[in-house]
């Protein structure tokens, strides 16, 4: 993983309004710093603010009022071709809902992802597939079609995708919600490895107990920060 010092996201005063009538403010002046290696859990009721909050840190969205800077860089700044590499490059997602091609195996699931990030040559982006899956334990079902793996290890194969470019944030929302408890669990020891090697991880959750194995929380409602909360 790319070694990185100093924030790697800075909000300041970020407002996000949706036009409608009347209008939706789904964030409220947010100003938070996420230091590189640091472990955020967001929580928070629905409607808070969290799914608002974390497309426009994944540039998935734009803000409408404040600013946004990665590695000190205003994001007002960037052109559009600027942001979309930047997100695939530089940010990895994992969903709730894993997002795989129920055809494919895990390996050509993690491989087609660096093909849309434009990583290297198809060679290229096995070897770093296979890498990322031997990772997050997968190494003995690279070859497995996604829908014959189990809901944890789909969440796996996801989390390796993210994992194969070599992002400089993990973003995860709900990565635990679609499983079972053990599942769930082992998904956060998963997480709370590779902050431990680190990765910068943003969890965006419901659950409580995922929650708390972060080692910072901020909570949201109604699109504005709660006072944040380090663990020991």
């Amino acid at each position: 993983m790319t070694a990185v010092t100093g924030p790697v996201a800075e909000l300041v005063g970020v407002t996000k309004v949706f036009p409608m009538s009347p209008p939706l403010v789904a964030l409220r002046g947010v100003d938070l710093t996420i230091e590189a290696g640091d472990w955020l859990a967001v929580t928070g009721p629905s409607g808070s603010g969290k799914s608002s909050f974390l497309n426009i840190l994944g540039l998935l969205d734009v803000a409408t009022e404040g600013e946004l800077r990665l590695a000190g860089r205003a994001v007002s700044n960037m052109s559009d071709a600027e942001r979309t590499r930047w997100r695939g490059q530089k940010i990895g997602f994992v969903f709730q809902s894993f997002h795989l091609l129920d055809r494919r195996s895990a390996l050509e699931n993690v491989a087609v992802g660096l093909l849309h990030a434009g990583s290297g040559d198809r060679r290229s982006r096995t070897g770093r597939a296979v890498e990322a899956l031997e990772r997050v334990g997968l190494g003995h079902r690279l070859h497995s079609s996604a829908s014959q793996l189990s809901g944890g290890e789909r969440q796996r194969v996801a989390i390796a995708r993210a994992l194969a470019k070599d992002p400089e944030v993990l973003l995860c929302d709900e990565p635990t919600g679609s499983l079972d408890s053990a599942n769930a669990m082992a998904i956060v020891d998963l997480l709370e490895e590779l902050n431990e090697g680190g990765l910068t991880t943003v969890v965006v959750t419901h659950d409580d107990a995922v929650a708390s194995r972060a080692r910072r929380q901020v909570r949201m409602l109604d699109g504005a920060l709660t006072e944040p909360t380090v663990l020991p």
